[in-house]
């Protein structure tokens, strides 16, 4: 036991770092992730916090989320104030506290080895690191849903209707946050004739969906109360079943559009009301979207082969890992990016830009707009370099900071800083901003650290997009200052290396020998129990338009598979180095 807590303790630990490394690297862009919904959150959250519980509790267009998050934002607005590192350090515990409950979930089905390995590697996935620093409810929801799933298999051995009522109740308490796990309970109620003796299974199973209906029924009797309607969390399902839809007709035969501005946009001309346009959930926001899912089931029943086709792409999909960035291999920029003491080092305009450029699209054409603006007319490669400017002297080891305005008429685009032997040293994407005729112009200031190297270039490409029309302002950078924290490379670099193995390739082939493995060893009932959440994730939400981050919680599960393919490799190379010495 006291190796077992120590285990925990050094997991723990390990995941915070790692996830704390990963803030560091994320803390200033977190908030460009689903701008739209954070500030949506956030305005709810300042709402309660006022104590204006009833605007909050009746407007219509709070239905589109469960009200969970916005109530814990509140409640940390009241404690330390509007912080955004606060709520990230809040839901960085929380995800380091779920790698320890995996660890204890794979120990309750497999030797010691197994549950230290599948710890591991879930304290160092990218993934879930970078998901626990969004400003988004979505790392949350893991860590009741691994309590509960832990609390079912404390209850093999010794069946107890007070440990299936609180996993029942956990899983409710994930729907306050997202409304995803909304059938989980039953579908889990079903592991129950895996190892509840016959007499009682039924008993089980019912306990635990009675403890997530006690858990969401709240919601549920407080939209009936101002509504009068049933609604069992959140409003939602009818956009993200008609996107869903839309991300895979391709040719546009079924006229149905994949954005919110798009649906609200032709709901608005069909029914002839103006107001439609303006909000999701607006103006007859309920039976909007009811008319919504009836559109999306009317298509289903005209199309059932196709759609099925469709949920077995999305589920498939689904298992790939997302491909989020990877530690730095410097710590970030520590200064003030508006620092009035930044001594400028470089700076071009106009034409000068691309008449002094190290490299230039051939197909691409360059003239000017304007007094002191570069129009840039890109090429048709998607992922193509259409400018790169002179090289720009720098310090070793110092904060640095590109300034310019930038202009996207058409398409989507990503500048990068990158060193001499073009090593990345800072991205950004810029997109088009949709529906939108006169783009923005964005002020773009972009933080770099210069590690060991004396020279740098700003790079314009293309990003899956083709024919961009971009507008480039002054650029110039400005050094802030000596780099800080620079120790932490030694920290970073081995961290990074491990982390660049986290993507589908490497992974999912382990996940499927995982599975192999168990089923040549008979152990079917521990493989019941691994896939039984990822299969319920992989088969409701593939009816729906689907984020990697909504369902990322199924690679928890993937990764004590994992780890139970490479301790099976491990041991097929100690038994055959064994033979090899006989």
């Amino acid at each position: 036991m006291p190796h077992r807590l120590l285990t925990c303790l050094v997991l723990f630990l390990l995941a915070f770092a790692v996830r704390t490394l990963t803030w560091q690297d994320n803390k200033r862009d977190a908030w460009k992730v689903q701008t739209s919904v954070t500030s949506g959150y956030k305005d709810s959250a300042h709402q309660l916090a006022r104590g204006d519980f009833k605007t909050f509790f009746s407007d219509v267009n709070h239905l589109g989320h469960p009200p969970g998050y916005p109530i814990l934002l509140a409640a940390l607005f009241k404690t330390v104030g509007d912080s955004n590192t606060a709520l990230q350090f809040f839901q960085i515990v929380c995800d380091a506290a779920a790698v320890v409950v995996l660890f204890l979930i794979a120990g309750q089905l497999f030797a010691m080895g197994v549950a230290v390995l599948a710890g591991a590697l879930a304290a160092l996935s990218p993934q879930f690191s970078y998901f626990s620093v969004l400003l988004l409810p979505d790392s949350l929801i893991i860590l009741p849903i691994l309590i509960a799933v832990y609390l079912i298999l404390c209850s093999r051995r010794k069946p107890s209707l007070n440990a299936f009522l609180i996993a029942g109740a956990l899983i409710g308490l994930s729907c306050w946050l997202r409304a995803n796990a909304l059938f989980l309970a039953p579908f889990l109620a079903l592991l129950t004739p895996l190892f509840v003796p016959k007499g009682r299974r039924l008993r089980a199973g019912a306990t635990i969906i009675a403890g997530a209906v006690l858990a969401i029924v709240p919601i549920t009797i407080k939209n009936a109360i101002v509504f009068h309607r049933l609604i069992p969390l959140s409003l939602g399902a009818g956009q993200t079943l008609l996107e869903g839809i839309a991300d895979y007709d391709e040719k546009g035969t079924l006229n149905i559009p994949n954005t919110d501005l798009g649906i609200m946009r032709q709901e608005a001309q069909w029914y002839g009301k103006p107001d439609y346009a303006l909000l999701l959930f607006g103006e007859d926001g309920i039976d909007r979207d009811r008319m919504r899912v009836a559109r999306g089931f009317a298509v289903i029943r005209s199309h059932p082969i196709w759609f099925t086709g469709v949920m077995t792409q999305r589920a498939l999909a689904s298992t790939r890992l997302d491909p989020v960035p990877v530690l730095q291999p410097e710590s970030p920029v520590s200064h003030r990016l508006d620092d009035i003491t930044a001594k400028s080092v470089w700076g071009k305009q106009g034409l000068e830009i691309a008449t002094t450029a190290s490299e230039r699209s051939p197909k691409a054409t360059f003239s000017v707009a304007g007094n002191s603006w570069l129009r840039i007319d890109g090429d048709n490669a998607k992922y193509g370099n259409q400018l790169a400017t002179e090289a720009i002297n720098v310090k070793p080891y110092h904060d640095y900071v590109l300034s310019l305005p930038f202009k996207l008429e058409e398409g989507r685009t990503l500048l990068k800083i990158v060193s001499a032997d073009n090593k990345l040293l800072a991205p950004i994407v810029v997109d088009a901003v949709e529906g939108v005729k006169e783009q923005p112009v964005n002020e773009l200031a972009i933080p770099f650290v210069s590690a060991n190297n004396s020279q740098v270039r700003v790079v314009i490409a293309n990003n899956a997009s083709t024919n961009p029309i971009i507008l480039v302002g002054p650029m110039q950078v400005n050094e802030l200052g000596s780099s800080s924290l620079s120790w932490l490379r030694y920290v970073r670099f081995p961290l990074r290396t491990i982390q660049r193995f986290f993507t589908t390739a490497w992974v999912l082939p382990f996940v499927v020998i995982g599975i192999v493995v168990l089923i040549g060893r008979r152990k079917l009932q521990e493989l019941a129990i691994l896939l039984a959440v990822p299969a319920y994730y992989l088969i409701f939400q593939s009816a729906l338009h689907t984020e990697r981050r909504y369902v990322y919680i199924i690679h928890f599960f993937f990764l004590v598979l994992a780890s139970v393919s490479l301790c099976w490799l491990a041991d097929s190379l100690k038994r055959m180095r064994r033979r090899r010495v006989e």
